[in-house]
Formats: C-alpha cells, sequence, structure tokens
C-alpha cells in the first residue's frame, strides 16, 4: 500500500514545490482520442486538444495527490502548450506555489511540463482551493514505475548477463545497468558481445566479460557464477530458454531448492486499480495440483518480495462452483484446503474462481459470491499455460499493460524476458529482480518457505 498525505493551506508556503516524472506511450494517447474522441494528431501537430487536455491531466493529478494533495478542489485552470508532447520518453510535471489567498484559501500553483531534455512544452496556471484539515489515505500501489523507486535506496545486484549476443539483450542489461538497478556481469562470446556493442553504439565499458564458446558455455558458467555467489541473480540473453534453464537445472548448479520453479509476472493494467501477479504464464504447460502448489507459494513470495504483505490468492476456473468435469475447479478447491492446513502460506487463497469474481467486488456480490478475495485479488493462479499467455499478451499488447516478469522457485531469481519485451519490461523486470533478491537475502522465509507435507 501507498500513503499520500496532504498539506492544509495553513502548512503550505510560497514556493513549496511538487513534482512528477512519467513515460507517455503511443497508447496513451490512443486512449485519450478514444475517450474524447479527438482525431488530430498530438506529438505532431502542436496545441491540440489532446496535447492541452493530457498536460492538464497530468498537472491535476499532481494537485491531488501532492500539493496540496486529497481534499484540493481545482478552481480554475489555464494551459498554454508551446511544443509537441514527447512521446515515448520521460517527461517532468512540476508545480510551485506562486500565492495564497487567506480570505478565499485559494492557492495559485504554476505549473509546467517539460521533456528529457528539460524544454517546455507546456506551462499552466492552476487556482486550488486547499483543503483545511489534514488527510492521510491508503491506496493500493498501481504502476510499475513504483518498483524501481523502491530500488533507490539499494545497492545494484551483481546480475549474469546470459549470451547477451543481440541488440536487445544487451541492451536491456545497459539501461538496467544506467537506471542504477544491476551490475552486469556478461557471459559470451567476447568478441561477439564487443562487435554487438559497436554496431548498437551501447557502451560497455568497465563491464565485466566472461568469454564462452556458445549458449550452452554460458548459461553453464553463469549458472556456476550464481552457485558460488558471484551474481545475485540470471538475466536471459539471446540464447533459447531450454538452453537457459537446463544449466540452472542441473544437480550440480546447486541452484533448486527441492520444488517446481515457475514464472511469475506481475501486471499494471491503466484501467484497474491496482497490480497484480500472474502466474504461470511462461513455464509450466499443464500443472497437476501439486504443481500448482508449488506455483501458488511462488506467486505468494513474489507478492511479499514485491511488497504485498498478505497476498489474496485466486486460483481461476470458468466458474467459481466445483465441478468434477472441470479439473481446474478442484485445483481451486484443493488449493484452498490446503491453505487452510498450512500446505501453503504466507497468503490467503480461496478457489475456485472465475476471473470476474476475482477482480471485481460487484460481479460477485451480483453471482453471491462469498469470498475473502472477491474483487481482492493479488494473485492470479491460472489454469495452465494456454490461459495464462493469453491473459497476459491480451493485457500486455490490448490493454497497455506495464510488467514485471521472473522465474522464481530457485536460489537466485532468473530474468525471462521475451524477445518482444519493451525496454520499460526489461527495466521493471531487473528492478523486480533486486527487490526479490533483496528480500530472499533479508528473510528468506518469507520468500521461499519450508514446505509442509
Amino acid at each position: 500500500m501507498q500513503t499520500i498525505v496532504n498539506k492544509t493551506f495553513d502548512d503550505i508556503a510560497v514556493g513549496d514545490t511538487a513534482s512528477t516524472e512519467r513515460t507517455l506511450l503511443a497508447n496513451d494517447i490512443r486512449a485519450w482520442v478514444s475517450a474524447f474522441g479527438d482525431m488530430s494528431l498530438p506529438g505532431v501537430t502542436d496545441g491540440t486538444q489532446a496535447s492541452s487536455g493530457i498536460a492538464t491531466a497530468i498537472l491535476s493529478a499532481l494537485v491531488a495527490s501532492a500539493l496540496p494533495g486529497p481534499g484540493s478542489l481545482i478552481r480554475a485552470t489555464s494551459v498554454t502548450i508551446d511544443g509537441a508532447l514527447p512521446v515515448g520518453s520521460p517527461l517532468t510535471a512540476r508545480l510551485v506555489v506562486r500565492a495564497k489567498q487567506p480570505d478565499t484559501g485559494i492557492v495559485i500553483l504554476d505549473g509546467q511540463c517539460s521533456d528529457s531534455e528539460g524544454r517546455v512544452f507546456a506551462t499552466a496556471k492552476l487556482d486550488v482551493l486547499a483543503p483545511t484539515r489534514r488527510q492521510e489515505h491508503q491506496i493500493a500501489e498501481h504502476r510499475l514505475t513504483g518498483l524501481v523507486e523502491r530500488c533507490r535506496g539499494l545497492k545494484p545486484m551483481p546480475t549474469g548477463v546470459v549470451h547477451p549476443c543481440s541488440a536487445d539483450a544487451l541492451g536491456g542489461a545497459v539501461e538496467a545497468a544506467e537506471s542504477d538497478l544491476i551490475i552486469p556481469v556478461l557471459f559470451g562470446p567476447e568478441a561477439e558481445i564487443r562487435r554487438v556493442a559497436d554496431q548498437a553504439h551501447l557502451n560497455i565499458d568497465g563491464y565485466q566479460i566472461v568469454d564462452t564458446e556458445g549458449p550452452e558455455d554460458s548459461a553453464s558458467k553463469a549458472a556456476d557464477a550464481a552457485k558460488m555467489g558471484k551474481v545475485a541473480a540470471l538475466m536471459k540473453g539471446s540464447l533459447h530458454t531450454n538452453v537457459f534453464l537446463h544449466a540452472v537445472m542441473q544437480k550440480d548448479a546447486n541452484l533448486l531448492v527441492g520444488r517446481l520453479v515457475s514464472h511469475c509476472a506481475m501486471v499494471s493494467v491503466p484501467t484497474y486499480a491496482r497490480r497484480f501477479v500472474i502466474s504461470d504464464a511462461a513455464l509450466n504447460i499443464a500443472p497437476d495440483t501439486d504443481a500448482k502448489r508449488d506455483i501458488c507459494q511462488n506467486a505468494i513470495g513474489f507478492a511479499r518480495a514485491l511488497g504485498v504483505d498478505l497476498p489474496k490468492v485466486a486460483v481461476l476456473a470458468a466458474v467459481e462452483m466445483v465441478e468434477t468435469r472441470m479439473p481446474a475447479t478442484l485445483d481451486g478447491a484443493i488449493l484452498a484446503k490446503m491453505a487452510d492446513r498450512g500446505q501453503i502460506v504466507g497468503g490467503v487463497v480461496d478457489g475456485p474462481l472465475d476471473l470476474d469474481a476475482a477482480v471485481d467486488a460487484e460481479a460477485a456480490r451480483i453471482k453471491r459470491i462469498e469470498s475473502p478475495i472477491a474483487g481482492l485479488a493479488d494473485v492470479l493462479i491460472v489454469p495452465n499455460i494456454e490461459a495464462g499467455n493469453l491473459v497476459y499478451k491480451n493485457l500486455t499488447f490490448m490493454a497497455d499493460a506495464q510488467t514485471a516478469g521472473l522465474v522464481v522457485g530457485a536460489r537466485v531469481p532468473l530474468i525471462l524476458t521475451s524477445r518482444a519485451d519493451t525496454a520499460a519490461v526489461r527495466r521493471f523486470s531487473a528492478a523486480a529482480a533486486v527487490l526479490y533478491a533483496e528480500a530472499l537475502a533479508r528473510d528468506p522465509a518469507s520468500v521461499l518457505p519450508a514446505l509442509v507435507e
């Protein structure tokens, strides 16, 4: 949960500031066009309705969340657009208190939005009725930029990057390093890595390179480095997933802990008010009940490492009633009872639940489903890889979801990115790995508890 505290009129002083950073994507622009019907080309033509509206929305959100914060009421706003919206690169929104009007309780704010080069593309004046009493609100964390922010107080994590012999794979590692998330150790043919870096104009000066003979050798040497504690995480590069995981799963690597490893992805969808974990969308094809128990326990540890104190886990099926002809409903009921008996720990588990009841309290109410999970699911356990993969990719490619994915259940987190993943997904996944590894080192039992038979 995130705590937001406001400033009352008496607390505010002239010169007080607040700022936020975010990256506008093309999907954000399309969402604005869809919602408000502006068919112009924002970001290409300056001064469009979308440019003005989006700048106003960003500054208004900053008023509501930071200055003055909850309880504020915007009385008047004027925005001037001085340039094109930066799409695909960071922008900074900033508010400054220009004046206070004690007779009306109005605070006058100057606002501006600037691009990553510091160029101002929007200025604004906002008249805001400030709150008169202190308010504090707990809200569910949403966008995944919070994962990166949580890493700022942690040291960059030594990470074995396995066979980064493509521009995408090497670029993802370099970006994570430039964000102070990881210290890359590159496992691969040195000449090939340097050739890729030169062609992609990537600076890898200062990075340790462990020369290898090919993908299998890269994966083996990286797994050995993880075994010896030289790296705290492994990141897949441009090699096949089965080659990457085969090295990790070898007995001599000593990276397994006697349970199934599984893929977990934290997902943030703009139209849903809380982020959630989905598992397993990428690794285990048709898990049986025992495998789902490990998947469930791994997902609870993943969610806890990323800031969910008591994850609420929904075991999904097509219906919420137990139907003996539908194995997923039996799995849901069994896993819920296993959690009751202490065979799954650290979270609240219920099932079977259909997706709408798991994420929408009103749907659960209409269906008369009584569950501590209804409308509040932090973790969604899918029946099989097809269901998980379809849900995950639908949200990613059609709903502008942010995602951060790891393979967990081993002694170190495994960053398993796809060739189609964006730079943001790679950055968020690296941040998730940092937080998971830190939690694993600080309190192993909270992330990988001993199994109860």
